[in-house]
């Protein structure tokens, strides 16, 4: 005989398959999108395909009293499945709307409250007929009144839900239903248990509940695939922002914001106004970097954006053109809007930022041009602000306007770094050395390297005649790197040939001091040259200390315990004189000609040569005194308790083959 198939049997097959095909489905989501929402609903779909299967192979009646223990096995495994797919059910509705992660001590919570729940509200009663109403409470009007709280609690929190959506909206309405549906059957099998049409009701709903739990599959399935086609969307509105927009501070990117003033100049030009193109530069913004760390660096920026762009002269446009530097476009009638536009602009750089419960100050420099005074296309008109800017960074001003000799002075520029960086290729540089007398031995104490370039063109050339291009070119960092190296390679080569080892002293710029390799950069040539540190000396000014007084102390200390000594030049001219003198790690002061070319006949000359040389012995450094011409300020400063001289009346600088002289016995008595 054919096997007969219960039909309540084979709805329940019918919708275990039906669940297995829709959790393929959503595990094919899960592979190609790895939403972790996705995941948390596979669980549930397989959860409810495991209790349609077990219900579908082993028949069981809701409620009955039982005589074997074993039996109580289903229905306890059925409702731990149910209650296990609603939790993966909102876990995965939570991870959709606030993209949070449940942690696992939460799940393992739930699920063993559920298991614990479950097997006690089974076990009551379950073998006691004369019980049987208490036992049916506990295990169908007991579970239905929680999955109708579970359900009207779901609805509710997608009802206040902020950012509603179509497939949130059907899942609240159809949540609600269910939630109805369970607390109706809740409260009518507690009061109509023993009514006839009872069991008629308890049938049909499980038609009902077939037909909703994969109506629910399906509004999952829907809502996965709106949130997909939502990505996809934000993925390509972003895209389009972001080809618009700069991605850290929001602001107009080149190409836009060029685009942008082209659009403006022309509106300007007919409403018969003029535009002002800012550029501005935030200084020093490397060291915010080093200090505070890139995050707040990028913080700033995106603070200074938005300054910029709610400033109350209302920009024209605002853009980010690369790093540190800004554009800000503002229309005006009157060069008097500029000259307050100008002054706004540094009040909203110059007022402090708070980030980290960290209160930091910063400035910027600035550079402007007018439309259409100075150009007419946008290109020219970055091109004039960008000279201007150019112009105050190198002359430390806060803001200049673009004036025409600037445009013949940056063609300067461009023709003199093409030169510059040739010769050094070509090693058209060269060293002349001024020799130190020092005035307790009379012998050679050691010699300042001083650079000249051997133009092949215009002859040897004083470094008056190309340090400021150097400056402005920002070429200092390697320049000084090569003028080092050459220093040390005559060093080698003196010793090589003539077994004499004089010390040289070689200035380094505030750009090289405060470049974090130069430690590590000097100890490398030491080591190729076989040169001992105590032969090289590194001359700084005292405003390349000042800059940042502790970053300074440092790098000087890591150079002396190499063993290499560091003075300061020009003692005596810079913002700080001898109010810093007691904390730098110095081992020798010199003091600037300027004090020097009138010592022997003014009288406040000596008295202040003669207060910084007490002053720097009681300190515990030595003494040189630089441009000493004549044998009166010889006589002066040795009766003072100066420890070395140097200047005309001792040797004018001089080639590499002059000095070799003093490398003679001669010279050495």
């Amino acid at each position: 005989m054919p096997l007969l198939i219960e039909p309540q049997a084979l709805l329940y097959l019918m919708q275990s398959l039906v669940f297995i095909v829709l959790a393929f489905v959503f595990f094919m989501y899960l592979r190609t999108f790895s939403r972790q929402y996705t995941k948390y609903w596979l669980v549930s779909l397989l959860t409810i395909t495991s209790s349609y299967f077990i219900r579908a192979v082993i028949p069981y009646h809701n409620g009955v009293v039982i005589d074997n223990s074993h039996l109580l096995i289903v229905p306890t495994l059925l409702v731990v499945a149910q209650y296990t797919a609603l939790l993966f059910l909102f876990a995965g509705v939570y991870n959709a709307k606030t993209n949070l992660k449940p942690s696992k001590s939460v799940f393992i919570f739930a699920f063993s409250f559920i298991v614990v729940f479950s097997i006690i509200s089974h076990s009551f009663f379950a073998f006691d007929s004369k019980n049987a109403f208490n036992h049916f409470y506990l295990t169908v009007s007991l579970p239905n009144f929680v999955f109708s709280a579970c359900f009207l609690a779901l609805s509710f929190y997608l009802f206040v839900d902020k950012k509603p959506h179509f497939s949130s909206k059907v899942l609240m309405y159809f949540a609600f239903i269910l939630g109805l549906r369970y607390l109706f059957y809740s409260f009518v099998s507690i009061l109509a248990l023993t009514e006839p049409w009872f069991k008629q009701l308890s049938f049909a709903l499980k038609y009902f509940d077939v037909g909703a739990t994969t109506v629910l599959g399906f509004i999952l399935l829907v809502w996965m695939q709106g949130a997909e086609r939502f990505a996809a969307l934000n993925a390509i509105s972003r895209a389009q922002y972001l080809g618009k927009h700069d991605s850290l501070t929001g602001a107009l990117n080149r190409e836009q914001v060029m685009a942008r003033l082209s659009e403006v100049m022309v509106n300007t030009l007919e409403n018969k106004k003029a535009l002002a193109v800012f550029l501005i530069d935030i200084k020093q913004f490397k060291f915010i970097n080093d200090t505070y760390g890139l995050k707040v660096g990028d913080y700033l920026l995106g603070e200074i954006a938005n300054r910029l762009n709610n400033s109350i002269f209302l920009p024209q446009a605002v853009g980010r053109l690369s790093g540190d530097s800004f554009m800000f476009v503002l229309e005006f009638e009157h060069l008097s809007h500029v000259e307050r536009a100008v002054t706004h602009i540094h009040e909203m750089i110059n007022k402090a930022f708070y980030c980290n419960q960290q209160e930091i100050h910063i400035q910027a420099s600035l550079g402007y041009c007018f439309y259409p005074e100075h150009a007419n296309n946008a290109e020219d008109l970055l091109q004039k602000a960008n000279l201007a800017l150019h112009h105050a960074e190198t002359n430390n001003l806060a803001s200049v306007a673009f004036q025409e000799g600037m445009q013949a002075h940056g063609r300067h520029l461009l023709i003199m770094e093409k030169q510059l960086k040739a010769a050094i290729v070509n090693d058209e540089f060269i060293l002349y050395f001024q020799p130190q007398l020092n005035l307790l031995t009379n012998k050679l104490e050691g010699v300042e390297a001083l650079v000249r370039w051997q133009h092949p063109e215009k002859g040897l050339l004083l470094p008056a005649d190309f340090l400021a291009d150097l400056e402005e070119l920002g070429m200092h960092n390697e320049f000084d790197q090569y003028i080092l190296a050459k220093a040390c390679k005559h060093n080698a080569k003196w010793f090589e040939q003539y077994h004499r080892r004089v010390a040289i002293a070689v200035n380094i710029t505030a750009i090289e001091f405060q470049d974090e390799k130069l430690v590590a950069s000097i100890q490398s040539l030491l080591q190729e040259y076989q040169l001992p540190p105590k032969y090289l000396e590194l001359e700084i000014t005292e405003n390349v200390v000042m800059t940042d007084i502790y970053q300074g102390m440092e790098t000087i200390v890591k150079l002396q315990n190499m063993g290499i000594k560091v003075s300061i030049d020009d003692f005596g001219t810079g913002y700080s004189s001898l109010s810093y003198l007691r904390e730098l790690p110095i081992d020798k002061i010199k003091i600037d000609r300027s004090f020097i070319q009138e010592v022997a006949s003014n009288d406040s000359d000596l008295t202040i040569v003669k207060s910084m040389v007490e002053l720097s012995h009681g300190l515990g450094k030595r003494v040189l005194a630089e441009g000493v011409e004549t044998d009166e300020q010889l006589n002066v400063l040795r009766h003072l308790g100066c420890d070395a001289v140097q200047g005309y009346f001792i040797s004018k600088p001089l080639p590499e083959n002059d000095l070799l002289q003093y490398f003679t016995p001669k010279h050495n008595n």
